[in-house]
């Protein structure tokens, strides 16, 4: 029986989803299991590593049975993960020592300070690509190893094994073969030397971190061993890996230096791919690897959002205005034209390119005719203004790698109003990349999974197998958007901590 399909494993924050593709991208069948958060503390996020790992077992089986196929037509598992959370675990009996600690845990804040007033920050950036700050993998390792007598000196012995759960994941499906991770998630960890591509003893020694505990660092296309045969009722190779950020850039299609996605969930992400060259950033906008095949590895800036679907989420919860995204549009779409409002949702501070956290929202430019059409209207424009935050920076830090063809491919739960692509693309006075298929970081993990079994000869054989987008060009006049996109950076400045 030929092996026709791909199985995509998407290991993220609030659940664990497996899909079903076949070789031409389109999906056959999708099942997702809710995940759990423990939140012990305050600024403490964790999750329970083998709920994690039951709940993969669970997803993939359940979808196999749902499509009626069987592991032996399958060509590859790809398995795409939330890049910064962190576990450790005992390598005899494979019980993790404790929970894991998610990337939205805020305990090492305290430890990345000290480390910052020591100095350091930029010797970590220069190799990492990325800020000292509780976000990454680091220092939540070294919290876990400090937390329970003992634990320092078990991993210094090489009886512990650490991973992010990529390789929690794949560690548990070979039954304690493979303990390897890719260089996408390695890149997430403030270990990793994004330019020799291999973890730096430089950065072992500052964080604290012994480098037995460490997986090998392979390519997003590659040989992660093999399922045990009882989980999937027959063994199926695991061919492909990729942060969650950095699968979706791939299942957008974006493989050559200048292509760009933005992510629009809670907050936003945007990549753009610089190619070869690991761009550094002016705007403390993050260097980080987009991928790494046959050895080779190619960079993005990344830049991140807090809160972009958030700020509709306070419209409906805040100003208790039911019904979701889709009545938050209704109501911005009634909004008076040229109303001057401004939001700056900084509910939790500024991120890229501002990096503010001490910033508070700020609601400007009210008039005794303001309404909660044009407040609904300023939510939708908060997100286009600060993804043309992130534009403005890219273009600055990578110039090289914008064309006169550049594009904003989008994906996320935003994207599903072509109202708000447009609007995107006026402010932004970007054309936008509408995606036709939502599950785009599911879609690149399966993508980099039939790279590293054969189905696809090149990166570009892979990204032709996603579905199209539909692209919409800017409208309006581009001095009244300069002169928005003015109004919206001195509204900035009002909210911020120095302001």
């Amino acid at each position: 029986m030929s092996s026709t399909f791909i199985l995509s494993l998407d290991q993220g924050t609030t659940s664990t989803r497996a899909i079903l593709f076949d070789t031409a991208g389109i999906e056959v069948a999708s099942l997702s299991e809710p995940l759990q958060q423990y939140y012990p503390g305050d600024g403490e996020v964790e999750h329970d590593a083998s709920e994690i790992y039951a709940a993969a077992v669970k997803v993939l089986r359940g979808v196999l049975e749902m499509a009626g196929r069987r592991a032996s037509e399958v060509a590859a598992i790809g398995v795409t993960n939330q890049r910064e959370t962190i576990v450790v675990w005992d390598r005899k009996t494979g019980e993790p020592v404790g929970r894991a600690l998610v990337w939205q845990d805020r305990r090492t804040a305290p430890a990345c300070e000290a480390l910052r007033a020591k100095g350091v920050e930029p010797r970590v950036t220069a190799l990492t690509g990325l800020l000292l700050d509780p976000y990454f993998s680091g220092t939540k390792l070294a919290w876990i190893l400090d937390s329970q007598p003992g634990l320092r000196a078990r991993a210094e012995a090489g009886e512990l094994l650490a991973g992010t759960m990529d390789c929690w994941v794949i560690w548990k499906l070979t039954g304690g073969a493979v303990h390897a991770t890719d260089a996408t998630n390695a890149s997430r960890t403030l270990l990793f030397d994004i330019h020799a591509q291999d973890w730096s003893d430089e950065l072992l020694d500052l964080f604290r971190v012994p480098r037995g505990l460490l997986p090998r660092v392979l390519n997003c296309a590659d040989d992660y061993g093999r399922t045990l045969p009882e989980f999937l009722g027959g063994a199926i190779a695991i061919r492909g890996v990729a942060g969650d950020q950095q699968a979706a850039l791939m299942g957008q299609g974006c493989i050559r230096p200048g292509e760009m996605k933005a992510t629009y969930g809670t907050g936003c992400f945007l990549l753009l791919n610089t190619g070869e060259t690991a761009a550094r950033s002016s705007a403390r906008l993050l260097t980080t690897v987009a991928a790494r095949l046959d050895g080779k590895a190619t960079y993005a800036l990344e830049g991140s959002i807090f809160v972009a679907g958030a700020a509709l989420q306070w419209v409906n919860e805040g100003l208790q205005v039911p019904g979701g995204g889709a009545e938050v549009e209704a109501l911005a779409r009634r909004a008076r034209p040229g109303h001057g409002v401004t939001l700056v949702p900084a509910f939790t501070g500024l991120g890229a390119p501002w990096w503010d956290p001490e910033a508070r929202a700020g609601l400007l430019g009210m008039t005794r005719d303001t309404g909660i059409p044009e407040i609904a209207d300023a939510a939708f424009e908060a997100a286009a203004f600060q993804t043309r935050d992130l534009i403005e920076a890219m273009r600055l830090d990578a110039p090289a790698a914008f064309g006169p063809d550049a594009e904003l491919r989008v994906d996320g739960g935003m994207s599903r109003s072509a109202w708000f692509c447009q609007k995107l693309a006026d402010r932004t006075r970007t054309p936008v990349g509408r995606a036709a298929y939502e599950e785009t970081t599911a879609l690149g993990a399966a993508l980099f999974a039939g790279l590293g079994c054969g189905i696809f000869a090149t990166p570009a054989d892979a990204a032709s197998a996603r579905p199209q987008t539909t692209r919409l060009s800017p409208q309006g006049d581009s001095e009244a958007a300069d002169q928005a996109y003015a109004g919206w950076l001195r509204a900035v400045s009002r909210i911020r901590s120095d302001a």
